[in-house]
């Protein structure tokens, strides 16, 4: 499967390694074609990873990848090109920390709305599924580095979209069982919450190999 990804930092290029390393093909998308992240991770990655503009990594992918800051994702997405994302699954990994002069953290939107809801009405063509919000990006691809059962969460308004992203999460090693469906898109919000917490844990941890467990009487 082609993977266009849009954003270069930590998060996406560490997405980007584990696609191509499953199997899959990624053009990972910055602003300029000569973005010098971008291009290292190409010439590392061999001949399924490529380095694009944001419009050409959405125009190539069958499946995109959000990836960057939330307080500029609209704005990526925008350059990207609504054209590039209709009728496809846009799985949206942001979230829109805001961090104030003196260090504090806030979220915007927070509470009535979110990104990956800002995502979904403004690109209403894209199949838009949040997920990989609510942990490190080492995480995200590699689950045994928490040991035992522990979750990660996915919302999207759309069950086919999210049960192909829920395919890609198991070729990461996460278990089924482990993939918890929140509902729609709404569920966004909640997610997104989580992160000023997750950062005090970080805080608390002195490091972000830790996730969240549910445990259910069911």
């Amino acid at each position: 499967m082609r993977f266009g990804i849009i954003g270069t930092g930590t998060v996406g290029r560490t997405l980007a390694t584990k696609l191509v390393a499953v199997g899959h093909e990624v053009t990972l998308g910055s602003r300029t074609k000569d973005n010098p992240a971008a291009l290292s991770w190409a010439e590392q990655a061999g001949p399924h990873g490529h380095a694009g503009t944001f419009a050409e990594a959405a125009a190539f992918g069958e499946v995109i990848v959000n990836a960057t800051g939330g307080t500029v994702s609209l704005h990526a997405l925008r350059l990207a090109g609504a054209e590039h994302l209709a009728g496809k699954v846009v799985v949206d990994v942001s979230n829109p920390l805001v961090f104030s002069a003196t260090g504090e953290v806030s979220l915007s939107p927070v509470g009535t709305d979110s990104i990956g809801e800002q995502i979904q009405r403004e690109f209403p063509g894209a199949r838009v599924v949040k997920a990989l919000n609510t942990l490190s990006a080492p995480l995200m691809v590699d689950p045994g580095r928490v040991p035992g059962p522990h979750q990660l969460f996915v919302a999207g308004d759309d069950p086919g979209a999210k049960a192909l992203v829920r395919g890609v999460l198991e070729q990461f090693g996460w278990a089924s069982a482990d993939i918890l469906d929140l509902g729609g898109i709404d569920a966004a919000r909640g997610t997104e919450m989580l992160m000023p917490f997750w950062l005090k844990l970080m805080g608390h941890y002195g490091h972000t190999d830790f996730n969240y467990s549910i445990r259910s009487a069911d």
